[in-house]
């Protein structure tokens, strides 16, 4: 069986010789590197070196020269060559040994297609063919490259053919569209989500003002505009966007790191995005470190688990490092492989004896590699386990799940079962292209298919770069999943300093209660306070939201409080206030109506008993429409309260305005003729029920075509408080209304000031009153609208206590006094002087005269026969003797008539 299966690889090697492919990988600087024979041989695109010798001096079409020995590449390659191995030797493809072909790109895009034409080329030569339907190779499909510079040409050269290319690493948007890049498939998902995990992290931490740094490669350009899209939907702002040479081999690389350097130094951005190689960022690093300039640094895939950068010198002076990584895992048994790596027969690699050769002879011909002492005797023979530490081993697996795709894919298309496959072995590279995107498998207990872009949706890990002593090693601290493209992170994991996320804003943080006043940047804004009525639960709202029915917030408000409704309640002190001041009010005018009525025959109030009651009437209906002030108004109590006060109080000043006129009737002419002329006008009742009734429509009309109403209004002296008041409507009515009443007061008042006496008084000082408290009242009606229920209370109740105290008060003290005197029994003495007794004799002539000549009336002295009077019955009369005296002096001095010849009917 042995021997067969040497034989079998024999003769593979004799057919790859005859195909010319001994012969190309057969020169000083081979372009294959490394290759073993198989029944179906995979192509291996493998950047091991990151640089083209002297490549901007080339002017001829020279062979290429790399240098800088990389291990990471180099690990990836021996990732897949174990896979490779693994495979053979288990038995999954039974009766077939996969072999490999591999060449160096050396990270430049024209090397990358020279190594591909050489893999393809038959007899040393590259066909060119009308139809390739019938094209095959030694080569049935590629592994890489790496990067998405070189992937991108690659793919287009082998979409020509439809040979099938998978990729580890090369994650550009553009490789996902299948009409230019038809047989391009990769393990990993495309930057299309990259880029939003990225914009996702910085929202995640509220980073919003970012430096960003790319190549101008064709990996580095749409990396660099699709983040920008990303980052405006989680409104992040770029403060500066710099590009960098991706060849590393550039004149003015070196002079355009600095740049680099000088700018973030001068940012204010503390968070700074590298879309670059491992190489540029070792570069850029250094620069940094010399000035101890520490940001805050997010890795892209190219480098966010490069081993070697965890490992530079002063590495912690930069900052904190988080980068997203793609699908990791450990490859079994593949330690074990690099810490016994040997050539086996018939294999070559070129790659592994230069690695051997820097390792074990001491020749420093890679900055990321150590010396070692040069005591090997045969470095090819000498092994480590140098490799497990230089390299994050995890970051090769996905080369392991791409060998097995191509695997699966060869399995099915050979009809593989556990013991052979009925598959001819010289199959056409096409016909795997339609089984990998339709392929379905499981590897490690995890399922793996391409979806319609050839792409993986799996999960990206969030990588950050840990302190451990002087290096950095790579913690997974969370993910970003595709499916629901989100990042989820372990804050308990990231040592932050003083246990606080740094900042990394263009402005400062707006806080709840306020909005963000943008300006030119999205990201540099103001924040001012949010408005009454709107509020701000979050940081950094751009605007603040409007509070929900039935509430309401001050300025600056981050909630919303329930409005609380402010009336006049029951239970308020002023409102005891005024139900005192209410009850005792109604019960003066009780006790004035039954003090009349046990009084009534009395002179001065049996004429005006009616009038008086009417008077009480009225103020006892506006006392009610007080109370109707009190409590929760609704429309009705409105309506009430305004037409029982306007109602009430005008029947009482018409009241008043009858007995002025009655007076000013009396004393404006003292010929008997005219009097009785001018007594035509003396209609109390008329006059009563006609000023009454006209206060009636006024009301009529207010309340139909201006009605009163309830509103709820903002009070301006309360907070988050709504005054549930009665509007007056346009205060048409309500200004009707009280003008109405004023100027009925102001007839009263100039009627009782011209026949001013000791009767009018009492009308005068009433209304001075009345007029005196709404001249005082308006200004604040008017200016304050919270308090306007208070003040028309207060208005009511000084006018119902003016006309009290100045109109019923004084017969009280009047009857009063008359019973104190009449207790005291003082003898009169005889009237012996001529003098007096003429007097007297000539005063009770006059009156009796005086009753017979006026007529009577109901505010007449005279309401009993002439026949019945008596002077004694005079006494404390409202005409006294005295009042007698001082009449017919006024008219003694007007008329210079005698006194005895003056009888009260010319009064």
């Amino acid at each position: 069986m042995a021997l067969c299966l040497f034989h079998r690889c024999l003769c593979v090697l004799l057919v790859a010789m005859m195909l010319g492919l001994g012969a190309q990988c057969d020169h000083t600087e081979p372009p294959c590197g490394a290759y073993t024979p198989g029944d179906i041989i995979l192509g291996i695109l493998a950047s091991v070196h990151s640089k083209v010798k002297d490549l901007p001096a080339r002017i001829r079409p020279d062979q290429y020269t790399c240098i800088d020995f990389d291990l990471i590449p180099f690990v990836q390659s021996l990732a897949a060559i174990h896979t490779i191995e693994t495979i053979n030797d288990s038995g999954f493809l039974p009766g077939i040994r996969l072999g490999y072909l591999m060449c160096d790109s050396c990270v430049y895009a024209t090397k990358a297609l020279h190594c591909v034409e050489q893999m393809l080329a038959v007899n040393g030569s590259f066909p060119v063919l009308s139809n390739y339907s019938d094209f095959t190779s030694s080569v049935k499909a590629f592994l890489g490259e790496r990067y998405s510079e070189l992937s991108i040409p690659v793919a287009k050269f082998l979409s020509l053919y439809m040979i099938p290319q998978i990729s580890c690493t090369s994650s550009s948007p553009a490789l996902s569209d299948k009409s230019r890049y038809a047989s391009f498939f990769r393990v990993i998902p495309s930057d299309v989500y990259q880029t939003k995990a990225l914009a996702k992290l910085m929202k995640y931490f509220n980073w919003d003002w970012v430096g960003v740094v790319t190549l101008d490669d064709d990996y580095g350009k749409p990396a660099l505009e699709k983040f920008l899209i990303d980052s405006g939907k989680e409104q992040i702002c770029v403060e500066f966007q710099e590009v960098v040479p991706n060849y590393l081999g550039s004149t003015d690389i070196a002079k355009r790191i600095k740049e680099l350097a000088d700018k973030i130094r001068r940012s204010t951005a503390k968070v700074v995005l590298l879309i670059l190689r491992p190489e540029h960022v070792e570069m850029l690093f250094k620069e940094l470190i010399k000035t101890n300039t520490s940001r805050i640094w997010i890795a892209s895939d190219a480098w966010s688990t490069a081993r070697f950068l965890m490992k530079m010198k002063d590495i912690n002076k930069v900052g904190d490092i988080f980068g997203f990584t793609f699908l990791t895992g450990m490859i079994p048994g593949f330690e074990d492989y690099l810490k016994n790596l040997r050539l086996a027969p018939g294999e070559r690699n070129d790659f592994i004896r230069e690695y051997k050769q820097i390792r074990f002879n001491c020749s420093q011909q890679s900055e990321h590699t150590s010396p070692l002492a040069c005591n090997v005797t045969d470095p090819l023979e000498a092994n480590d386990d140098y490799l497990l530490s230089a390299v994050d081993l995890t970051e090769a697996y996905n080369q392991r799940v791409a060998v097995y795709a191509v695997a699966h894919a060869i399995r099915n298309l050979l009809k593989c079962n556990d013991t052979a496959c009925s598959g001819d072995t010289n199959l056409l590279p096409w016909q795997l292209v339609s089984i990998l995107r339709e392929i379905n498998f499981t590897l490690d207990n995890k399922t793996y298919s391409f979806d319609q872009y050839g792409d993986f949706e799996n999960a990206y890990d969030l990588i950050s770069w840990k302190k451990n002593g002087d290096e950095r090693v790579p913690e997974v601290v969370g993910q970003f999943l595709i499916k629901n493209e989100e990042v989820e992170v372990n804050d308990h994991k990231i040592p932050w300093n003083n246990k606080t996320v740094p900042l990394s804003r263009c402005s400062v943080t707006c806080l709840p209660g306020t909005e963000k006043s943008i300006s030119n940047i999205s990201c540099c804004y103001t924040c001012t306070n949010c408005s009454e009525g709107y509020y701000s639960n979050e940081t950094d709202q751009l605007t603040c939201k409007k509070c929900p029915e039935g509430s309401w917030s001050l300025p600056g408000s981050r909630e919303c409080q329930k409005w609380s409704i402010w009336f006049l309640e029951w239970s308020a002190a002023y409102s005891i206030v005024v139900m005192i001041g209410t009850v005792i009010g109604a019960l003066l005018l009780v006790f004035s109506f039954i003090f009349y009525i046990l009084h009534r025959e009395k002179p001065f109030i049996k004429g005006i008993l009616v009038i008086s009651c009417l008077m009480k009437f009225g103020l006892m209906v506006s006392f009610g429409g007080v109370i109707l002030f009190l409590g929760s108004p609704n429309i009705h109590v409105c309506r009430a309260q305004q037409t029982m006060y306007g109602l009430g109080f005008t029947l009482c000043v018409s009241c008043i305005l009858v007995k002025a006129l009655h007076i000013f009737l009396e004393l404006m002419s003292s010929n008997p003729a005219k009097q009785r002329e001018l007594r035509k006008f003396d209609k109390p009742f008329v006059i009563i029920g006609i000023l009454t009734a006209i206060q009636a429509l006024i009301c009529i009309f207010w309340m139909v075509f201006d009605p009163v109403d309830v509103e709820e209004k903002q009070s301006k002296t309360q907070l988050l408080t709504l005054n549930r008041l009665c509007t007056q409507g346009f205060m048409y009515g309500f200004g009707a209304m009280h003008v109405y009443i004023a100027l009925l007061a102001v007839v009263c008042f100039g009627l009782a000031f011209k026949g001013r006496d000791d009767e009018t008084d009492p009308i005068v000082f009433s209304m001075l009153i009345h007029l005196f408290a709404w001249l005082c009242f308006i200004p604040i009606f008017i200016t304050q609208y919270d308090s306007r229920p208070i003040v028309q209370i207060s208005g009511i109740m000084v006018s119902n206590y003016g006309v009290i105290f100045c109109h019923f008060a004084p017969k009280w003290f009047k009857i009063l006094s008359e019973k104190t005197l009449e207790t005291v029994k003082t003898p009169v003495a005889p009237l012996t002087n001529d003098s007096d007794s003429g007097v007297i004799s000539n005063f009770t002539s006059d009156l009796r005269e005086s009753t017979h000549s006026i007529p009577q009336s109901r505010f007449s002295i005279a309401e009993s026969e002439p026949s019945n009077w008596d002077i004694s019955s005079l006494h404390l009369s409202e005409v006294s003797i005295a009042s007698f005296r001082r009449r017919r002096q006024r008219s003694w001095r007007s008329k210079s008539l005698r006194p005895r010849r003056r009888t009260l009917s010319n009064l």
